[in-house]
């Protein structure tokens, strides 16, 4: 285990007794295939739907207790955990946001009711009120979602989590998860209650890393989303599709070209230090400019967009755990 990971699990003063051994969540399947291994955690691949996994693991509310305080949004080690400074990087993520909301609008229509799960400190749910949508977020995190509350109102945020929210089934015509389903201990549970509260023909769309791209494969273990006490899962378009499908969607489109950020030059060449220190060299003479922004896009991640079937599939209930 790397110097920085005993720091971060250290200072995170994780009781191992709450982590829990799981099989693959998408099919239930028992075989896997061990990628690589730090500290008490570890990355398998499932031998039956190739649904790569962080096993052992928290549950969902021993996750936002032990990992999504205040110092989650402020990381020393972001590395590993967390955010260097989400709320000190309000205007890049404001930019991030609005090209979101620019690829929301190719597949959507008039502006409607939208639900952003895991909405943080509301910055997307901003822009889309700004656009005239009624705008709603879920966020667990207690250190982050009065910054989302001030943004939009206290009776538009709620926390705690899709299952037992608030609203009504088929209440919403979209429904976002930006960089969120790796941190869902049960993703199937959880799209099947997003596919409750979308009306018939509602969007879906999601943001999460592909791990077979092309980052990943040349990176390996020092791929940066291998943050291993908090991306429980790491999707491929064949699993996302999977999930999808299994859960009464049908996928539409899967952007890699639209999934990067807006970042500033520190950032940048801080993450490339870490994990790809030839970009870093690449870049270092834009320092002459000072800290300019720069949209960065690995194409390491996916933004996927599914629709909502009224009629749930006959076997969208997951196998039995371990069956194979």
């Amino acid at each position: 285990m790397s110097h920085t990971s005993q720091q971060v699990l250290a200072e995170l003063a994780i009781d191992t007794d709450l982590l829990t051994e799981t099989n693959c969540a998408l099919c239930g399947c028992r075989e896997r295939r061990l990628e690589f291994r730090e500290g008490p955690f570890a990355i398998y691949t499932c031998s039956d739907c190739h649904l790569t996994y962080t096993s052992p693991r928290l549950s969902q509310s021993d996750l936002v207790r032990e990992i999504y305080g205040e110092s989650y949004w402020r990381s020393p080690a972001a590395r590993e955990r967390g955010y260097t400074d989400y709320l000190g990087d309000h205007q890049l993520i404001l930019r991030t946001c609005r090209r979101r909301a620019d690829l929301v609008e190719n597949h959507t229509c008039a502006p409607g009711r939208v639900l952003d799960v895991g909405c943080a400190a509301g910055f997307f749910l901003q822009v889309m009120a700004e656009r005239g949508w009624d705008a709603h977020g879920l966020e667990p995190s207690a250190a982050i979602r009065p910054q989302a509350e001030e943004r939009l109102g206290t009776e538009r945020i709620h926390g705690g989590f899709l299952k037992g929210s608030p609203f009504e089934p088929a209440s919403f015509d979209l429904i976002t998860l930006w960089d969120v389903l790796e941190h869902i201990p049960d993703p199937l549970a959880a799209l099947r209650r997003i596919h409750t509260l979308l009306a018939p023909g509602g969007v879906l769309i999601l943001e999460t890393q592909n791990v077979r791209s092309l980052t990943a494969s040349v990176l390996g273990r020092r791929w940066h989303h291998y943050k291993l006490a908090e991306h429980l899962f790491h999707f491929h378009p064949g699993t996302i599709r999977q999930a999808l499908e299994q859960t009464g969607f049908s996928v539409h489109h899967n952007h890699a070209r639209q999934a990067g950020k807006y970042v500033d030059l520190d950032f940048a060449l801080e993450r490339s230090k870490r994990v790809m220190p030839a970009l870093g060299w690449l870049l270092s003479p834009l320092r002459a400019l000072g800290n300019p922004v720069l949209y960065v896009n690995l194409f390491d991640e996916m933004i996927v967009v599914a629709r909502h079937q009224e009629e749930l599939p006959v076997d969208f209930i997951p196998q039995p755990v371990g069956a194979c």
